[in-house]
């Protein structure tokens, strides 16, 4: 319905790659955007070897990349994951270099996440065939520029710079008015990270997919109580959008004593395991507003793109369309 040069460089039916978010994106999910005609990225996170090689297998098959918090990867699970011939590897929060060489070797198209134009620029330096400009609004990891002017501000460098590279979209996109913004802006498509979080094939427990149909896009914060609670030494800037809770109101103000804090660590693991959203920190961005159901993530990409294509060609038209979708 939908066609970019990032549909067909990828051999894809629609412009959407999955964000692969650690613990949410498992092989399941990937596998099915990828047989819905998607780029379906597994969720590598901080490089659990096992917990990798098995949701891989529950991909069925279906031709997967994978993604990766470059500060954590290493180069030996970089070498075991490119032996499995992924459809991409994608690198988020730290410097690609050290691994781009490999990747390039093995053939893969490498994928890296930008938060900056700084980013942007040593990821062309890396030899990225793929930018994702991702804006504060994601869920998950990240700074502060937003999605509206980092996208095309990226856009603008690639044109001047390396006008053959691929831009994606990131950051608040939960509908087909967000896509068709995205192509709009100059990406050739969008990393969607929310939307397909409340996908029924993620590795979601079902009370945090309740907490998420009830909330608004105002029910989310920033903070590194999550990181604190895990013993993660996250580099700066880079702090975690998730939902508000009780939890994150209660050390909103010391994050850091949650390290000394072994009681109110395990307290939080625990509803994090059960579902428990009041007293955990479920990972969801501002699009979490838009959201109102629990789908298949074939039947959530037919419906972004089909939404976008709609709003595409009312624009095209001139003709006045609403705000409402």
């Amino acid at each position: 319905m939908l066609t970019s040069r990032f549909t067909s460089a990828f051999g894809l039916t629609h412009p959407i790659a999955l964000a692969p978010m650690a613990g949410a994106a498992g092989g399941a999910l990937a596998g099915a955007v990828a047989r819905a005609g998607g780029l379906g990225l597994l969720g590598g996170g901080y490089g659990d070897a096992d917990w990798i090689a098995r949701e891989w297998a529950l991909a069925g098959g279906a031709s997967i990349g994978v993604g990766f918090i470059t500060w954590r990867l290493t180069p030996a699970l970089l070498a075991e994951t490119l032996a499995r011939k992924p459809r991409a590897v994608m690198l988020s929060f730290g410097d690609p270099a050290p691994f781009a060489g490999a990747i390039h070797a093995a053939q893969v198209p490498l994928i890296c996440q930008c938060q900056t134009l700084d980013h942007a620029r040593a990821a062309l330096d890396a030899g990225a065939q793929t930018l994702v400009a991702q804006g504060g609004e994601a869920g998950g990891h990240g700074q502060s520029r937003a999605t509206m002017t980092l996208v095309p501000e990226i856009a603008d460098l690639l044109a001047a710079r390396a006008p053959e590279t691929l831009l994606l979209a990131a950051g608040g996109i939960a509908d087909g008015r967000g896509l068709a913004a995205a192509l709009a802006l100059g990406a050739d498509g969008a990393l969607v990270g929310t939307r397909l979080w409340a996908a029924s094939e993620a590795l979601v427990p079902s009370g945090f997919h309740a907490a998420a149909l009830a909330a608004g896009g105002d029910a989310t914060v920033r903070s590194k109580a999550p990181d604190a609670a895990r013993l993660l030494d996250w580099p700066q800037p880079f702090t975690i959008r998730t939902l508000a809770s009780d939890f994150t109101a209660r050390w909103a103000a010391t994050p850091e004593a949650l390290r000394a804090d072994p009681q109110a660590r395990a307290a939080w693991a625990e509803a994090m395991a059960t579902g428990d959203a009041r007293h955990a920190t479920p990972v969801a961005g501002e699009a979490v507003g838009l959201i109102h159901d629990i789908l298949p993530a074939a039947d959530i990409l037919t419906r972004l793109s089909a939404e976008a294509a709609r709003r595409l060609t009312l624009l095209q038209g001139a003709i006045p369309c609403s705000t409402r979708s």
